[in-house]
Parts: structure tokens; sequence; C-alpha cells
């Protein structure tokens, strides 16, 4: 009824979007997006073409891989690098006399989406 049709409309005014893969992890991006993701070695402001895409959407029509589709890329640009925040570490064992911290910062890279083809 009422929902769906708002829905459909509401998917037909949404732009491209594309499921990648990078540093082993899946993002669903869009374009005009930014996302951090694992550290790529690449260089600030360097344009990087991401062919590991396994689904692209436009709309309510979706294209999903086999695992990969073929031919799709995504075009991002390298904004920055950096570091997350600290994950601290400490282990203990009751009664043992026995504890130790330890900290942790992943590092990243931030990302510019731009063209979705395929």
């Amino acid at each position: 009824g009422l929902w769906k049709n708002r829905f459909s409309e509401l998917l037909s005014e949404v732009i491209m979007y594309a499921v990648i893969k990078t540093g082993g992890k899946q993002y669903r991006v869009a374009t005009g997006e930014k996302i951090k993701v694992e550290q790529i070695a690449a260089d600030v402001g360097q344009e990087i073409v991401l062919d590991q895409v396994l689904a692209v959407g436009n709309g309510a029509e979706i294209k999903v891989g086999t695992p990969l589709v073929s031919g799709a890329t995504v075009t991002v640009t390298v904004i920055s690098h950096g570091k997350h925040d600290k994950v601290r570490i400490f282990k203990m064992r009751r009664r043992k006399h026995y504890q130790k911290r330890q900290g942790h910062r992943q590092q990243f890279t931030e990302l510019q989406i731009g063209a979705i083809a395929g």
C-alpha cells in the first residue's frame, strides 16, 4: 500500500551505490561519501581504482556479482592517513599477581568516493 509506494519513490531518487571489498572488509559506498578503510599504501591526493566490487545498485535495480561484478570499478581519492583512537588491552589473572597492559592504535586511510562504473 502506502508504505511500498513511499519506499519505491525513495529508491527511485537514490543515487548509484556499490558494495566494495578492501582490507578484508566490505563497505556500501555512494558517490561523494567519505569512508575510513584499512591502511592503503598510496599518497594523499592520489586516485585509486578499486576493482573488487561485490554489488552495484541503482535505485530499485541491483547487480550482484558471483562473487565480483565483472567490469565494475569504483574510483576513489585518498584524503588522508591517520590512526584510530587507542584501544586499551588489559590482561589479568586473579590471585596470580599478573597484570599486563597494552595499547593499540589501528591505522586507517580516509577515502572520498568518486565515480562508480558498472
